[in-house]
């Protein structure tokens, strides 16, 4: 049986993931969507209206819709937040924005601005039921996701509420866990901060940000190739720090003096497990190199 949360089968399976936004947020638009072609799709709060009741809508669109061509109960959705993980502070003032996307039945969270280790701290905990033990005391503290909350989700997961307890805690630090924890590491203080942030425990994956990265050094639109030496010190620092602590990498990489297919082989070459940007085409070229296996 596949697991719930796509993406944790292909990067078991040593595939790469391709994503895209999930676009309306309905319930006809989640019916729509299972149908996809990305591995899943990002609910983009950071830079949108925080509705998370069209989120809860969307999501019973996809279990309605479902099971997709793979298998699963509905494609893997995650889901970035309006608050940043900056510093612990922040992230405890904000915690009812990660309690109500997950109680909505999303499958991970992609944390934005991640500065400092206490707060990516915070956020794991928050994210974690208060019995779920592993790491506790070694690099976290008890969890704060408070009971109540369980039903939707565990309908949306297709499972009783009680199972979605034991099993909606980060992956890979809980290996039944269904739950994706990610970090932008974004802007200069993160670089600094890096090989201490990758160390906390409960993260899957990390970005760098180059947007933002940009904008941190001084540049007004440093989104894409060629960097400046800074960047190109950053992405090294922060991909390094991923590899020391076995986090996957999410990059985009967009030369427009390059066809896609050597974009693509570029990041493959680096070791980037999830691909950002270049739509379905990308996906398509990739999915070729690598022979994928699974049915989108």
């Amino acid at each position: 049986m596949p697991r719930i949360n796509r993406c944790i089968d292909l990067l078991e399976q040593g595939e790469i993931l391709y994503y895209t936004g999930a676009g309306e947020l309905s319930f006809e638009s989640g019916k729509k969507q299972v149908g996809t072609w990305a591995d899943f799709l990002m609910v983009d709060f950071e830079h949108r209206a925080f509705d998370v009741e069209g989120l809860h809508q969307f999501m019973k669109g996809l279990a309605a819709g479902g099971p997709t061509k793979s298998g699963h109960r509905t494609p893997a959705v995650i889901v970035t937040l309006p608050s940043n993980a900056r510093t612990a502070a922040e992230v405890h003032a904000n915690a009812w924005q990660i309690r109500q996307v997950l109680s909505a039945g999303v499958h991970g969270i992609l944390h934005t601005h991640a500065r400092q280790a206490d707060a990516v701290k915070a956020f794991v905990e928050s994210c974690r039921y208060p019995f779920q033990t592993l790491a506790v005391g070694k690099g976290l503290g008890e969890g704060q996701r408070g009971s109540g909350g369980q039903r939707e989700p565990a309908e949306i997961w297709g499972v009783d509420p009680h199972t979605y307890t034991q099993i909606a805690d980060p992956w890979p630090l809980n290996p039944k866990g269904e739950l994706l924890l990610g970090l932008k590491l974004e802007d200069r203080e993160c670089v600094a901060n890096a090989p201490f942030i990758a160390q906390v425990p409960g993260l899957a994956f990390a970005e760098w940000g180059p947007g933002d990265m940009g904008m941190s050094y001084g540049y007004g639109d440093q989104h894409d190739p060629p960097y400046p030496p800074e960047m190109e010190n950053a992405r090294h620092v922060i991909k390094k720090a991923c590899d020391d602590n076995d986090l996957f990498f999410l990059s985009s990489w967009n030369d427009s003096t390059k066809p896609k297919e050597e974009n693509v082989k570029f990041l493959l070459d680096w070791g980037v497990r999830i691909i950002s940007g270049g739509g379905e085409e990308q996906a398509k070229i990739g999915r070729k190199i690598t022979r994928r296996k699974m049915p989108v």
